[in-house]
C-alpha cells in the first residue's frame, strides 16, 4: 500500500503569478497590501519606507520596514500560496494591540506580482542572528521554460559587526 510521500504533490504553474495578482485593479491596492504586511503584529515593525530607486538600470519599490526580520521557514512560508500564522494574534486582542490584516496567505504574492514581473526579498532576523534572501520571479521561470514554481531562497549567519550595522 502506498504511503502519502509516494502521493504526487499540486504544482503552481508559473502563470498563476500573473493571473493571480488581477485581483488588484490598480497598482494603489497591491501597495496597500504590501504597507499591511509591514503592520501585522508579527512583524512589530513600527517605521516603513518606500523608496523609488534604479537597481541595474531597472526602476525598482523598495520597501523596507524596521521589523524583526524572518528567518528562512517564515519566509519561504510566506512567499509560498496559502500559509498563514495570523490567527494566533486573534486572541490578542487590547487597547494597543494591533490586529493581523491577512488570513489567507496570498498578498505578497498578488500585490507583488501586480507591481513587477520579480521580488526580491532580503530580511534580518537579529533574534537568531540570521539573514534570509527569497527570489519570487515570472521572469525567472519564463526564461528557464519552466513549468513548475520554484522558489530560490538563501540563509545565512551574519557576524555581529554587519548585524548591528543592519539592523541599527
Amino acid at each position: 500500500m502506498a504511503g502519502l510521500s509516494d502521493l504526487n504533490n499540486a504544482k503552481v504553474n508559473p502563470n498563476f503569478l500573473h493571473s493571480n495578482s488581477t485581483s488588484h485593479t490598480w497598482s494603489f491596492s497591491a501597495i496597500a497590501e504590501l504597507i499591511d504586511n509591514a503592520y501585522d503584529p508579527d512583524v512589530a515593525a513600527n517605521e516603513l519606507w518606500i523608496d523609488k530607486e534604479r537597481i541595474g538600470g531597472k526602476l525598482c519599490l523598495v520597501f523596507t520596514d524596521n521589523g524583526k526580520g524572518m528567518d528562512s521557514a517564515t519566509l519561504s512560508k510566506m512567499m509560498s500560496f496559502g500559509y498563514c500564522e495570523k490567527a494566533k494574534y486573534e486572541n490578542q486582542a487590547g487597547p494597543k494591540v494591533r490586529m493581523p490584516i491577512g488570513q489567507y496567505g496570498n498578498g505578497f504574492k498578488s500585490g507583488s506580482m501586480r507591481l513587477a514581473k520579480d521580488a526580491l526579498v532580503f530580511t534580518v532576523r537579529k533574534e537568531s542572528q540570521t539573514a534570509s534572501v527569497g527570489f519570487l520571479s515570472q521572469t525567472m521561470c519564463a526564461d528557464g521554460n519552466m513549468d513548475t514554481l520554484v522558489l530560490p531562497l538563501l540563509e545565512y549567519t551574519l557576524p555581529n559587526y554587519i548585524l548591528f550595522c543592519a539592523v541599527k
